[in-house]
């Protein structure tokens, strides 16, 4: 089992993520991918780094198996609290007067375990009870996207719910709550690859919080344009607050509604 990667290793594994998902690996998170490695060798039984680079390189799956591994999965309900006052005010409002149809369809975007779509359901349930809802949520990695489906949190991980959104919108069980159906069938989950054209168009609203904060430069223009395509006219798009669009190359409009900062496809 190595130990640690050499410089030529590290190139190799970090041009072929960066390659096949716009993430990127530089010195300083280096030993996370290092870290990831080694779980994989040793999930895959090998000794060898380059063997397991080759059997990556190879096979399509396995490539799939070492991106899920390598990806961050942090999360949880109704995280930063701005923005869900934001989307619950403003841009449902300004929905509701050009929605004619009563219609919204909403992107998670690198959705992880499901806190996200799942909190974004109950607030249109909430809010929005006669209008058809229409929920995607993808996320790069298969394990995360099992456990969303499942729809089961621990008791610990249920602490950002309002009280009465929790009672009304979980069942509890042993050591912690299921997700009612009624939320459930709103939400498609998918794996994508956001280095790729989304299969799913015609958004309202896309949330792709903390995501692109992974990717350099280049790879984060590329996501944010290829989620503009995927998105209607006079449609809200919802980034992490430490993220940016300033100085890309991009047809997004930065506004505000409260304290909540995000941009709009005109």
């Amino acid at each position: 089992m190595f130990n640690q990667l050499t410089d030529d290793q590290f190139k190799k594994f970090k041009d072929l993520i960066y390659k096949e998902s716009g993430m990127t690996f530089n010195d300083i998170n280096r030993p996370i991918l290092e870290s990831r490695l080694k779980m994989q060798l040793k999930k895959a039984e090998l000794d060898n780094i380059d063997e397991y680079y080759r059997r990556v390189t190879a096979n399509s799956n396995e490539m799939k198996v070492l991106l899920d591994a390598v990806t961050t999965n942090l999360t949880s309900f109704f995280r930063n609290r701005v923005h869900f006052q934001g989307f619950e005010t403003g841009v449902l409002d300004a929905i509701r007067k050009t929605r004619k149809d009563k219609r919204i369809r909403i992107w998670s975007a690198g959705c992880s375990t499901g806190e996200e779509p799942y909190s974004v359901a109950m607030v249109l349930k909430d809010k929005m009870p006669d209008w058809k809802i229409e929920i995607v949520a993808s996320d790069i990695s298969f394990n995360v996207l099992m456990k969303a489906r499942e729809g089961f949190y621990p008791t610990a991980k249920v602490t950002g719910i309002p009280p009465t959104y929790l009672q009304r919108f979980t069942n509890q069980v042993k050591d912690g709550y299921v997700m009612k159906d009624e939320l459930k069938k709103l939400i498609t989950f998918d794996y994508h690859n956001l280095k790729n054209v989304p299969i799913y168009k015609n958004f309202d609203v896309v949330f792709c919080r903390n995501v692109i904060i992974y990717f350099d430069a280049a790879a984060q223009e590329h996501v944010v344009n290829t989620i503009y395509n995927a998105m209607n006219p006079d449609s809200y798009f919802f980034i992490g607050h430490s993220e940016s669009l300033f100085g890309m190359n991009t047809k997004f409009e930065f506004i505000k509604f409260g304290e909540a900062c995000l941009y709009k496809k005109q």
